[in-house]
């Protein structure tokens, strides 16, 4: 297994799909994570909330109004419940999908013929507060990865942009890489991430555009960023020029594209 900063190529960004190859395909489904992976993808990025029944299922939002045909709120809802759902006929590519578990996109990901990391993000604040991180770290126990013999080489990174969530993972699993997300350069640029024991940085693609010194700064303190979410020629080059290691996009495979003509 290759390292975290092996994967890139040439020293370009690693192209992380985020929620899938949404762009595509409806996100945070089956098919657009395999899109993605067909697609080249070096990473995927998942967002993850307990139902009531404390499994983690990939939804982004609080409810899952906007990418169902339900309504409801997730964390009062059970899986079986979320089963019966369509969450893929909202999207333009018109087709059905069930809704996904963590442990299914785990086990794609580890599955998968070429190595690819797996970006877990947790929401806060949510109704089961750090249940999530205690849930999020036995599953990956479970499937082997919390513990890997370095952050160069784990298979899974936690993200957030809760602190209090960052550092309940390195309190407990201390090798697993994790990034403090935000999207304000008061909050990345300063002592935050070094107070919950952050690996890397991940500032939003405007925020980078604002303050493009986040970078230096954050590999002059030993961490890695991420940026999200990168959809734009103009901001591939930039993340390009400025040494980002990772960055999230909703289209991956034609970011992938991109980054062999970019400098």
């Amino acid at each position: 297994m290759t390292g975290i900063e092996d994967v890139s190529r040439s020293g370009k960004p690693a192209v992380v799909a985020h929620r899938g190859a949404s762009e595509e395909m409806p996100e945070h489904t089956l098919g657009a994570y395999e899109l993605a992976l067909a697609g080249g993808a070096d990473g995927l990025e998942c967002d993850v909330r307990l139902t009531s029944d404390h499994e983690l299922v990939c939804i982004h939002d609080r409810t899952i109004d906007r990418t169902s045909d339900g309504t409801g709120i997730v964390s009062e809802m059970s899986l079986a419940e979320l089963r019966d759902l369509d969450f893929g006929s909202w999207h333009p590519s018109g087709k059905p999908a069930s809704v996904l578990t963590l442990r299914e996109l785990l086990t794609l990901t580890l599955d998968w013929r070429r190595p690819v990391r797996l970006f877990v993000e947790t929401k806060h604040p949510v109704r089961y507060g750090s249940l999530v991180e205690q849930k999020l770290l036995g599953l990956l126990q479970e499937f082997g990865v919390a513990s890997p013999p370095s952050a160069d080489h784990s298979r899974a990174v936690v993200i957030s942009f809760s602190s209090a969530g960052v550092w309940r993972i390195r309190r407990h699993a201390p090798m697993l890489p994790t990034i403090l997300l935000g999207d304000t350069a008061r909050v990345l640029g300063g002592s935050a991430a070094t107070a919950v024991g952050a690996t890397g940085i991940g500032p939003s693609i405007d925020t980078l555009r604002h303050y493009p010194d986040l970078v230096d700064r954050a590999a002059a303190a030993g961490r890695v960023t991420y940026c999200w979410t990168v959809d734009e020629l103009v901001d591939v080059q930039l993340c390009a020029d400025l040494g980002v290691r990772w960055l999230a996009t909703n289209r991956p495979a034609k970011v992938r594209d991109w980054l062999v003509t970019v400098d």
